[in-house]
């Protein structure tokens, strides 16, 4: 049972009525309407990271998913394994970004990018070594967007499990809310 109820959208101001028509009718969105000043701004960031960014959208989910079972978050691994599945992952590469079993053993990209969650979540900042190796195959823009969605969903993660945001039937459609930029015009 959810620590605060999610507000009803029509009892919000319109401005953020609109704002939340443009979305699917999550809870957390629901639920962070509590902080109506702040909830335009997250859910800006949000979407730049999300539709916007330079970071390929499979390693991002990756990396979300990986931060969600850092924090132990249900709904944001639930939420984020339904866009995974959207932008393409697998289930092998799904279950690596789950598994929280130690450190990559080959030196991929996506490894070395786990391995950068991993520190990042655990230790805050990321031994140099990794960075450098992370920097070498990233632009900085595409840096500051991994590091921004680290915390981010680190954020979102904390705010779902201390006030246990109930996870919404699988029914809920995102094929229209979300792009991969690679295939934008």
């Amino acid at each position: 049972m959810p620590r605060i109820a999610p507000l009803e959208v029509d009892t919000l101001a319109p401005a953020l009525q609109e704002l939340l028509a443009k979305r699917p009718p999550y809870n957390v969105y629901r639920v962070l309407a509590h902080a109506p000043t702040a909830l335009p701004g997250f859910m800006q960031l949000a979407s730049a990271l999300l539709t916007q960014g330079e970071l390929d959208p499979q390693l991002r989910e990756m990396v979300i998913l990986r931060a969600g079972a850092h924090c132990k978050s249900a709904y944001e691994i639930h939420q984020h394994l339904r866009l995974a599945r959207h932008v393409g992952l697998d289930s092998a590469r799904i279950d690596k970004a789950l598994r929280l079993s130690g450190p990559a053993t080959s030196d991929t990209l996506e490894d070395r990018l786990l391995g950068f969650t991993d520190q990042v979540v655990l230790h805050v900042k990321a031994d140099a070594h990794l960075l450098d190796a992370v920097q070498a195959d990233l632009s900085p823009r595409a840096l500051v967007e991994l590091l921004l969605t680290i915390g981010t969903y680190m954020m979102v993660s904390r705010v779902l499990e201390n006030l246990e945001v109930e996870i919404e039937p699988d029914g809920v459609e995102i094929a229209g809310h979300y792009r991969d930029p690679a295939s934008a015009d």
